[in-house]
Protein backbone atom coordinates (compact mmCIF):
# COMPACT_ATOMS: atom_id res chain seq x y z
CA UNK A 1 0.00 0.00 0.00
CA UNK A 2 1.40 3.48 -0.49
CA UNK A 3 2.35 5.61 2.19
CA UNK A 4 -0.85 8.53 1.40
CA UNK A 5 -3.26 5.68 1.05
CA UNK A 6 -2.16 3.86 4.52
CA UNK A 7 -1.97 7.14 6.10
CA UNK A 8 -5.67 7.76 4.87
CA UNK A 9 -6.65 4.44 6.86
CA UNK A 10 -5.27 5.08 9.42
CA UNK A 11 -6.62 8.68 9.79
CA UNK A 12 -10.16 6.88 9.14
CA UNK A 13 -10.28 5.15 12.10
CA UNK A 14 -9.61 8.33 14.34
CA UNK A 15 -11.96 10.55 12.94
CA UNK A 16 -15.28 10.80 10.49
CA UNK A 17 -13.74 13.34 8.00
CA UNK A 18 -10.00 14.90 7.86
CA UNK A 19 -8.45 18.18 7.74
CA UNK A 20 -5.37 17.72 6.19
CA UNK A 21 -3.18 20.90 6.32
CA UNK A 22 0.50 22.64 5.89
CA UNK A 23 1.77 25.64 6.13
CA UNK A 24 4.57 28.10 5.31
CA UNK A 25 5.68 31.64 6.42
CA UNK A 26 6.02 33.39 3.04
CA UNK A 27 9.51 35.37 4.03
CA UNK A 28 11.23 35.23 0.67
CA UNK A 29 11.25 32.93 -2.67
CA UNK A 30 9.25 29.41 -2.35
CA UNK A 31 11.12 26.91 -4.01
CA UNK A 32 10.80 23.19 -4.34
CA UNK A 33 11.97 22.32 -1.06
CA UNK A 34 8.84 23.81 -0.51
CA UNK A 35 6.54 21.10 -2.45
CA UNK A 36 8.23 18.15 -0.19
CA UNK A 37 5.22 19.86 3.04
CA UNK A 38 2.64 21.02 0.46
CA UNK A 39 2.48 17.96 -2.11
CA UNK A 40 2.98 15.01 1.31
CA UNK A 41 -0.39 16.74 2.69
CA UNK A 42 -2.22 16.96 -0.57
CA UNK A 43 -1.51 13.28 -1.72
CA UNK A 44 -2.83 12.16 1.72
CA UNK A 45 -5.74 14.28 1.08
CA UNK A 46 -6.66 12.84 -2.36
CA UNK A 47 -5.44 9.38 -0.91
CA UNK A 48 -8.99 10.61 1.80
CA UNK A 49 -10.69 11.52 -1.17
CA UNK A 50 -10.11 8.19 -3.27
CA UNK A 51 -11.10 5.97 -0.27
CA UNK A 52 -14.05 7.90 -0.04
CA UNK A 53 -13.57 9.80 2.92
CA UNK A 54 -14.38 13.03 3.85
CA UNK A 55 -11.53 15.54 3.32
CA UNK A 56 -10.59 19.25 2.98
CA UNK A 57 -7.04 20.50 2.56
CA UNK A 58 -6.08 23.76 3.91
CA UNK A 59 -2.90 25.46 3.25
CA UNK A 60 -2.33 28.01 5.83
CA UNK A 61 0.00 31.38 4.99
CA UNK A 62 1.97 32.63 8.46
CA UNK A 63 1.59 36.08 7.19
CA UNK A 64 1.31 37.45 10.51
CA UNK A 65 5.26 35.86 11.82
CA UNK A 66 7.52 38.93 11.85
CA UNK A 67 10.20 39.53 9.69
CA UNK A 68 13.09 38.24 11.41
CA UNK A 69 16.26 40.04 9.94
CA UNK A 70 17.19 41.72 6.67
CA UNK A 71 17.61 39.16 3.96
CA UNK A 72 20.17 39.26 1.48
CA UNK A 73 18.24 39.57 -1.19
CA UNK A 74 16.47 42.82 0.65
CA UNK A 75 18.40 46.34 0.95
CA UNK A 76 19.43 47.57 4.54
CA UNK A 77 16.07 49.94 4.34
CA UNK A 78 14.33 46.77 5.42
CA UNK A 79 16.17 47.34 8.76
CA UNK A 80 13.54 49.31 10.23
CA UNK A 81 10.37 46.53 9.16
CA UNK A 82 12.18 43.97 12.02
CA UNK A 83 10.01 42.63 14.03
CA UNK A 84 6.36 43.90 11.81
CA UNK A 85 4.19 41.31 10.68
CA UNK A 86 5.22 40.29 7.05
CA UNK A 87 1.84 41.15 5.92
CA UNK A 88 2.28 45.04 6.78
CA UNK A 89 5.57 45.09 5.29
CA UNK A 90 6.05 46.60 1.76
CA UNK A 91 7.04 44.00 -0.80
CA UNK A 92 10.59 44.79 -2.20
CA UNK A 93 10.97 45.83 -5.52
CA UNK A 94 13.86 43.83 -7.94
CA UNK A 95 16.92 45.97 -6.42
CA UNK A 96 15.73 44.75 -2.52
CA UNK A 97 14.21 48.10 -1.79
CA UNK A 98 11.09 48.48 -0.60
CA UNK A 99 8.19 49.06 -3.07
CA UNK A 100 5.67 51.19 -0.92
CA UNK A 101 3.40 51.07 -4.04
CA UNK A 102 3.48 47.38 -4.64
CA UNK A 103 1.72 45.64 -2.25
CA UNK A 104 2.36 43.48 0.64
CA UNK A 105 5.72 41.03 1.56
CA UNK A 106 3.31 38.41 1.92
CA UNK A 107 1.43 38.24 -1.04
CA UNK A 108 4.23 39.48 -2.92
CA UNK A 109 6.23 36.25 -2.51
CA UNK A 110 2.81 34.16 -2.27
CA UNK A 111 1.16 34.84 -5.23
CA UNK A 112 3.57 33.08 -7.57
CA UNK A 113 3.70 30.09 -5.33
CA UNK A 114 -0.13 29.65 -5.51
CA UNK A 115 0.10 29.95 -9.32
CA UNK A 116 2.94 27.48 -9.58
CA UNK A 117 0.52 24.66 -7.40
CA UNK A 118 -1.81 25.25 -10.01
CA UNK A 119 -0.28 23.89 -12.65
CA UNK A 120 0.98 20.70 -10.59
CA UNK A 121 -2.90 20.41 -9.92
CA UNK A 122 -2.93 21.54 -6.14
CA UNK A 123 -5.68 23.61 -5.31
CA UNK A 124 -5.62 24.09 -1.09
CA UNK A 125 -8.08 26.06 0.66
CA UNK A 126 -5.41 28.65 1.24
CA UNK A 127 -5.98 30.29 4.97
CA UNK A 128 -4.14 33.85 5.55
CA UNK A 129 -3.13 33.48 9.40
CA UNK A 130 -3.60 37.30 9.95
CA UNK A 131 -7.18 37.32 8.88
CA UNK A 132 -7.98 33.70 11.71
CA UNK A 133 -6.30 36.37 14.16
CA UNK A 134 -8.23 39.31 12.70
CA UNK A 135 -11.47 37.52 12.47
CA UNK A 136 -11.58 36.72 16.25
CA UNK A 137 -11.61 33.24 15.61
CA UNK A 138 -7.88 32.79 17.90
CA UNK A 139 -9.34 34.82 20.92
CA UNK A 140 -10.20 32.07 22.67
CA UNK A 141 -7.20 30.20 22.55
CA UNK A 142 -5.22 33.29 23.08
CA UNK A 143 -7.28 33.89 26.72
CA UNK A 144 -6.92 30.12 27.29
CA UNK A 145 -3.13 30.59 26.53
CA UNK A 146 -2.85 33.67 28.89
CA UNK A 147 -4.41 31.93 31.52
CA UNK A 148 -2.16 29.42 31.30
CA UNK A 149 1.18 30.89 31.05
CA UNK A 150 2.82 29.34 33.52
CA UNK A 151 1.84 25.79 32.30
CA UNK A 152 2.63 26.43 28.61
CA UNK A 153 6.17 27.91 29.72
CA UNK A 154 7.18 24.88 31.95
CA UNK A 155 5.89 22.47 29.27
CA UNK A 156 7.91 23.97 26.62
CA UNK A 157 11.54 24.13 28.46
CA UNK A 158 11.12 20.50 30.02
CA UNK A 159 10.39 19.23 26.37
CA UNK A 160 12.42 21.38 24.14
CA UNK A 161 15.25 21.66 26.75
CA UNK A 162 15.33 25.92 26.07
CA UNK A 163 15.13 28.14 28.82
CA UNK A 164 12.86 30.60 28.20
CA UNK A 165 12.74 33.99 30.35
CA UNK A 166 10.69 34.78 33.28
CA UNK A 167 9.01 37.50 31.24
CA UNK A 168 7.79 35.31 28.15
CA UNK A 169 4.47 36.09 27.48
CA UNK A 170 2.46 33.82 24.89
CA UNK A 171 0.97 36.72 23.24
CA UNK A 172 3.38 39.23 21.70
CA UNK A 173 1.51 42.49 20.87
CA UNK A 174 2.61 44.84 18.26
CA UNK A 175 4.07 48.33 19.51
CA UNK A 176 3.27 52.15 18.59
CA UNK A 177 5.73 51.59 15.46
CA UNK A 178 4.32 48.59 13.91
CA UNK A 179 6.49 46.07 15.32
CA UNK A 180 6.16 43.24 18.01
CA UNK A 181 9.96 43.26 18.71
CA UNK A 182 11.34 45.20 22.32
CA UNK A 183 7.58 45.36 23.53
CA UNK A 184 7.00 44.33 27.23
CA UNK A 185 3.48 43.25 28.38
CA UNK A 186 2.42 44.97 31.48
CA UNK A 187 -1.00 43.59 32.04
CA UNK A 188 -4.02 41.86 30.68
CA UNK A 189 -7.51 42.17 31.75
CA UNK A 190 -9.48 40.37 28.77
CA UNK A 191 -9.49 40.94 25.87
CA UNK A 192 -7.06 43.86 26.11
CA UNK A 193 -3.48 43.03 26.71
CA UNK A 194 -1.38 45.88 27.82
CA UNK A 195 2.01 46.92 27.24
CA UNK A 196 4.90 49.19 26.70
CA UNK A 197 7.32 49.39 23.83
CA UNK A 198 10.79 50.37 23.28
CA UNK A 199 10.12 53.91 22.80
CA UNK A 200 8.37 54.25 26.01
CA UNK A 201 5.02 54.56 24.41
CA UNK A 202 2.07 52.33 26.41
CA UNK A 203 -1.22 50.62 24.57
CA UNK A 204 -2.98 48.25 24.49
CA UNK A 205 -3.55 44.80 21.88
CA UNK A 206 -6.81 43.54 21.21
CA UNK A 207 -6.71 39.37 21.19
CA UNK A 208 -9.92 39.72 19.23
CA UNK A 209 -7.83 41.66 16.43
CA UNK A 210 -4.45 41.62 14.37
CA UNK A 211 -2.95 43.42 17.21
CA UNK A 212 -0.67 40.80 18.05
CA UNK A 213 0.50 36.86 17.55
CA UNK A 214 1.31 34.21 19.96
CA UNK A 215 4.35 32.84 19.63
CA UNK A 216 5.14 30.12 17.11
CA UNK A 217 4.70 26.63 19.17
CA UNK A 218 1.53 27.72 21.04
CA UNK A 219 0.41 29.47 17.69
CA UNK A 220 0.67 26.08 15.89
CA UNK A 221 -1.10 24.42 18.80
CA UNK A 222 -3.48 27.09 18.42
CA UNK A 223 -4.73 26.39 14.97
CA UNK A 224 -4.82 22.66 15.26
CA UNK A 225 -7.89 23.24 17.30
CA UNK A 226 -9.24 26.17 15.71
CA UNK A 227 -8.91 24.31 12.33
CA UNK A 228 -9.80 21.06 13.38
CA UNK A 229 -6.70 20.09 11.57
CA UNK A 230 -6.71 15.71 11.92
CA UNK A 231 -2.72 16.10 9.80
CA UNK A 232 -0.40 18.29 9.09
CA UNK A 233 3.31 16.50 8.25
CA UNK A 234 6.03 18.70 9.73
CA UNK A 235 9.60 18.82 8.75
CA UNK A 236 12.35 17.21 10.94
CA UNK A 237 13.13 20.28 12.01
CA UNK A 238 9.40 21.03 13.66
CA UNK A 239 9.54 17.13 14.20
CA UNK A 240 12.46 16.25 15.63
CA UNK A 241 12.63 15.08 19.88
CA UNK A 242 11.70 18.04 21.83
CA UNK A 243 10.62 20.19 18.44
CA UNK A 244 7.56 22.38 18.12
CA UNK A 245 5.62 19.32 17.31
CA UNK A 246 6.33 17.55 20.37
CA UNK A 247 4.99 20.97 22.49
CA UNK A 248 2.71 21.39 20.62
CA UNK A 249 0.67 18.36 21.18
CA UNK A 250 0.35 19.20 25.19
CA UNK A 251 -0.11 22.53 24.69
CA UNK A 252 -3.03 21.98 22.07
CA UNK A 253 -4.35 19.95 24.77
CA UNK A 254 -4.32 22.44 27.30
CA UNK A 255 -6.25 24.62 25.30
CA UNK A 256 -9.30 22.58 24.61
CA UNK A 257 -8.38 20.35 21.47
CA UNK A 258 -7.15 16.90 20.15
CA UNK A 259 -3.58 17.39 18.20
CA UNK A 260 -3.10 16.30 15.21
CA UNK A 261 -1.20 12.72 14.99
CA UNK A 262 2.78 13.18 14.59
CA UNK A 263 3.88 12.50 10.76
CA UNK A 264 7.79 13.99 10.19
CA UNK A 265 8.87 14.31 6.57
CA UNK A 266 12.42 14.41 5.55
CA UNK A 267 13.33 17.29 3.18
CA UNK A 268 14.60 18.01 -0.53
CA UNK A 269 18.07 18.98 -0.58
CA UNK A 270 19.62 20.59 -3.73
CA UNK A 271 21.84 18.02 -4.78
CA UNK A 272 25.51 19.02 -4.13
CA UNK A 273 24.47 22.07 -2.02
CA UNK A 274 22.29 20.80 1.00
CA UNK A 275 18.95 21.89 1.94
CA UNK A 276 17.40 24.90 0.28
CA UNK A 277 16.57 27.85 2.15
CA UNK A 278 14.46 30.61 1.15
CA UNK A 279 16.17 33.42 2.97
CA UNK A 280 19.92 32.14 2.02
CA UNK A 281 18.84 31.94 -1.69
CA UNK A 282 19.22 28.30 -2.19
CA UNK A 283 16.94 27.36 -4.51
CA UNK A 284 15.65 25.85 -7.62
CA UNK A 285 11.74 27.71 -7.98
CA UNK A 286 9.11 25.48 -8.79
CA UNK A 287 8.40 27.57 -12.19
CA UNK A 288 12.32 27.08 -12.84
CA UNK A 289 11.71 23.30 -12.01
CA UNK A 290 8.73 23.25 -14.27
CA UNK A 291 10.73 24.63 -16.99
CA UNK A 292 13.18 21.45 -16.51
CA UNK A 293 10.63 18.26 -16.52
CA UNK A 294 6.25 18.07 -16.14
CA UNK A 295 4.41 18.69 -13.67
CA UNK A 296 3.65 14.63 -13.50
CA UNK A 297 7.68 14.03 -12.60
CA UNK A 298 8.02 16.71 -10.15
CA UNK A 299 4.52 14.79 -8.30
CA UNK A 300 6.26 11.71 -8.89
CA UNK A 301 9.68 12.29 -7.14
CA UNK A 302 7.73 13.18 -4.11
CA UNK A 303 4.88 10.23 -4.39
CA UNK A 304 7.72 7.31 -5.40
CA UNK A 305 9.57 8.36 -2.02
CA UNK A 306 8.61 7.54 1.72
CA UNK A 307 7.81 10.46 3.67
CA UNK A 308 11.37 9.87 5.68
CA UNK A 309 13.86 9.36 3.02
CA UNK A 310 15.46 12.74 1.81
CA UNK A 311 15.23 13.77 -1.95
CA UNK A 312 18.07 14.75 -3.68
CA UNK A 313 17.23 17.01 -6.29
CA UNK A 314 19.29 17.32 -9.14
CA UNK A 315 18.72 18.99 -12.34
CA UNK A 316 21.02 16.68 -14.18
CA UNK A 317 21.03 13.44 -16.28
CA UNK A 318 19.42 11.79 -13.45
CA UNK A 319 16.31 14.18 -13.62
CA UNK A 320 15.98 13.14 -17.02
CA UNK A 321 16.19 9.25 -15.82
CA UNK A 322 13.51 9.37 -13.74
CA UNK A 323 11.21 10.98 -16.29
CA UNK A 324 12.16 7.81 -18.34
CA UNK A 325 11.15 5.81 -15.91
CA UNK A 326 8.05 7.55 -15.15
CA UNK A 327 7.06 7.32 -18.63
CA UNK A 328 7.93 3.43 -18.74
CA UNK A 329 5.71 3.05 -16.04
CA UNK A 330 2.80 5.12 -17.02
CA UNK A 331 3.29 3.00 -20.72
CA UNK A 332 3.35 -0.59 -19.03
CA UNK A 333 2.23 -0.21 -15.17
CA UNK A 334 2.62 -3.26 -13.35
CA UNK A 335 0.03 -6.05 -12.74
CA UNK A 336 -0.16 -9.63 -11.82
CA UNK A 337 -2.41 -10.92 -9.20
CA UNK A 338 0.44 -14.09 -8.61
CA UNK A 339 2.59 -12.29 -6.75
CA UNK A 340 4.40 -12.54 -3.24
CA UNK A 341 3.69 -10.16 -0.27
CA UNK A 342 6.75 -8.37 -1.23
CA UNK A 343 6.30 -8.07 -4.93
CA UNK A 344 2.58 -7.07 -4.36
CA UNK A 345 3.41 -4.41 -1.63
CA UNK A 346 6.17 -2.76 -4.47
CA UNK A 347 3.09 -3.04 -7.20
CA UNK A 348 0.90 -1.73 -5.20
CA UNK A 349 3.48 0.86 -4.22
CA UNK A 350 3.97 1.85 -7.70
CA UNK A 351 0.33 2.27 -8.83
CA UNK A 352 -0.20 4.55 -5.75
CA UNK A 353 2.44 6.32 -6.92
CA UNK A 354 1.37 6.96 -10.31
CA UNK A 355 -2.13 7.44 -9.23
CA UNK A 356 -1.11 10.17 -6.75
CA UNK A 357 1.38 12.02 -10.17
CA UNK A 358 -1.36 12.86 -11.68
CA UNK A 359 -2.10 16.76 -12.06
CA UNK A 360 -5.93 16.14 -12.58
CA UNK A 361 -7.17 13.46 -9.74
CA UNK A 362 -8.77 10.36 -11.28
CA UNK A 363 -6.99 10.79 -14.88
Amino acid sequence: MHWADHTAMRLSKQYDSQVIASGITPSGEFHIGHLREILTAEMIHRACLDAEIDSEYIFIVDSMDPLRRVYGFLSEEYQEYIGYPLVNIPAPNPDGTPNHEGGNYANHFLQPFLEALKEIGVHPKVVMNHETYDSGDFATKIDLAIQNKDKIHEIIENISGRELPEEWFPYNPIGSDGSMDGVKVTGYEIPYVSWIDRHGVEGKSDIRKADGKMPWRVDWAARWGIHGITCEPAGKDHGASGGSFDTGIPICELLGSKPPGKMVYEWIQLKGSGPMSSSSGNTIGPIEALNLVPPEILRYIIARTKVKKHIDFDTGPSLFETADEYERLVSNPPSGDNLNKKKMVARDTILGSLRLSQVNRGD
